[in-house]
């Protein structure tokens, strides 16, 4: 039997225990996946994810963990309800679900500098970036740094971007009057600033290569992209305790330590199915030391969807009932595949070609942003696929310059980029540039002497993701959004069957 006393003496124990621990809860890529996701791929639950979902998760670990600090690595904007509140929504969403802090993403650049600039006083919390500047200036865009409590830790937590996520996956116009900086040099500079005044320093980070958008990416190891620029930064940098990443959606279940420097690193599979914790004791004397850490997958066949988030989201589609329209009916799931040729990749491809009049198009797989499910389509559905400002762009392409193009489709460098109007066979094993084995143009041989009418997206057309050989080549940019001839091509189709496979074939497979 124990006596009151000892009960006493143990549970005040236990406590104090409790009280030296610090907990990280953490997301990264979002991307506004306001619902649940069907998870086949799982035999454990049949959908994953869903903001109210996620809301309830994070408010039960925090009932359970006394000092406790909520932020996110960035990318919470894009998808069809995002773009029509301008991102308004996205932090009314992110304020009510108590994040603390959160880092800037290349898509929260999606409407532009100036929308998001305006934006960002929106959020109930703290929103940085430190090496992100105005045009030659050391001005910075966002506040670089914030320092905030949990019980009586002060824990400083800095935001970068990578240089290739700045460069390479933002659109230039939406970036134009804005520079980047080596995220090492600041972090450096900023970490020996903070440490003396923090118990604890993170660094919220979105750099590393970009995402799979491909659903079932856990389950997919040969589409994950690594996290070589956080380990670097890990390494380099000294003072830094954690590495929250964000971009490459490179979801670690256990937390990387670096051997040099002893820095964290953690990521989710972003899409917000899971919720990344990472506990520490801060009670030794020489430091934070890591205790644990896991990715908790949002189980939305249990969790209760917090109500406070579906009226948030249930308010804006009231708004905007023009996203309800059903534009066609899809007969079976149209699913992306990053490094592969996909059914969905394909029939968008299908839709700019048709609507642009051209001979080939193109539809890099780093846009496709979701799966269509079968059933009745909704303008918010494939603005949820496609939730970008692109342009449809038509250029004049001579055969050399178009198989230069296909090199660059096939070298999964951003993955498989989808066409239509293209027939090819490639083999991944060999080296970029040198893939290609043979392609025909709708049924007939390339001829490199022959000009080719092409479309793609104004992003892809002015140089993102590494597309320039399109520079001094006469675009021809129209004023017709990619996602609005997507919806014109889908009501007129009516009802969608998806094309067969075989139009990008990689023998190395």
């Amino acid at each position: 039997m124990i006596r009151p006393l000892a009960l006493l003496t143990l549970m005040l124990f236990a406590h104090s225990s409790f009280a030296e621990n610090l907990t990280i809860l953490y997301t990264n890529d979002i991307e506004s996946v306001y619902e649940p996701v069907a998870s086949p791929w799982r035999d454990d639950m049949s959908a994953m994810g869903g903001m109210p979902h996620l809301s309830s998760l994070i408010k039960m670990h925090r009932a359970q963990h006394e000092n406790t600090l909520l932020v996110d690595a960035g990318d919470m904007f894009t998808g069809s309800l995002s773009k029509a509140t301008e991102g308004r929504l996205v932090f009314d969403l992110y304020s009510e679900m108590g994040y603390d802090v959160g880092n800037l993403g290349n898509h929260e650049f999606e409407y532009g500098w100036r929308i998001l600039r305006d934006a960002m006083p929106r959020a109930r919390f703290p929103i940085l970036n430190a090496n992100i500047f105005y045009e030659n200036t050391d001005i910075p865009f966002a506040r670089e740094y914030a320092i905030v409590k949990s019980g009586r830790y002060r824990v400083g937590v800095i935001g970068l971007m990578g240089i290739d996520a700045f460069h390479n996956t933002m659109m230039r116009s939406h970036r134009n009057g804005l520079e980047i900086r080596s995220p090492i040099e600041i972090a450096q500079s900023l970490a020996d600033r903070l440490r003396p005044e923090v118990d604890f320093l993170i660094v919220l980070t979105h750099q590393n290569r970009t995402a799979p958008m491909q659903t079932n990416k856990e389950s997919d190891p040969t589409v994950l992209r690594g996290f070589d620029e956080d380990y670097a930064l890990a390494g380099k940098v000294r003072g830094i305790d954690l590495i929250v990443g964000g971009h490459s959606d490179h979801g670690l279940h256990a937390p990387v330590v670096h051997p040099e420097t002893g820095t964290t690193i953690v990521m989710t599979f972003g899409q917000g199915m899971h919720l990344g914790r990472v506990t520490f004791d801060m009670s030794a004397e020489d430091g934070p030391r890591l205790q644990n850490g896991e990715l908790i997958p949002v189980n939305a066949d249990h969790l209760p969807p917090d109500p406070s988030i579906t009226k948030l989201i249930n308010n804006a589609r009231a708004q905007h009932p023009a996203l309800t329209r059903v534009v066609a009916t899809l007969k079976r799931p149209a699913l992306r595949l990053y490094n592969q040729e996909s059914s969905l990749g394909s029939l968008l491809a299908d839709a700019l070609k048709q609507q642009a009049g051209v001979e080939v198009a193109m539809v890099p797989a780093g846009a496709i942003r979701a799966d269509l499910q079968s059933g009745a389509i909704t303008v918010e559905a494939l603005l949820n696929v496609f939730p970008f400002t692109d342009q449809v762009t038509v250029v004049q392409l001579q055969g050399s310059a178009l198989l230069k193009l296909l090199e660059k489709g096939v070298s999964l460098d951003y993955g498989l980029s989808q066409f239509s109007g293209v027939t090819l066979s490639y083999d991944s094993s060999q080296p970029v540039g040198q893939r290609i084995i043979d392609v025909s143009i709708n049924d007939e041989t390339l001829d490199l002497d022959r000009t080719y009418r092409f479309a793609t997206g104004s992003f892809t057309a002015t140089g993102g993701e590494g597309y320039d050989m399109f520079e001094d080549q006469g675009l021809e940019i129209k004023n017709t959004l990619v996602s609005d001839a997507f919806i014109t091509v889908f009501e007129q189709w009516q009802t969608l069957s998806l094309p067969e496979k075989g139009r990008l074939q990689d023998i190395a497979l």
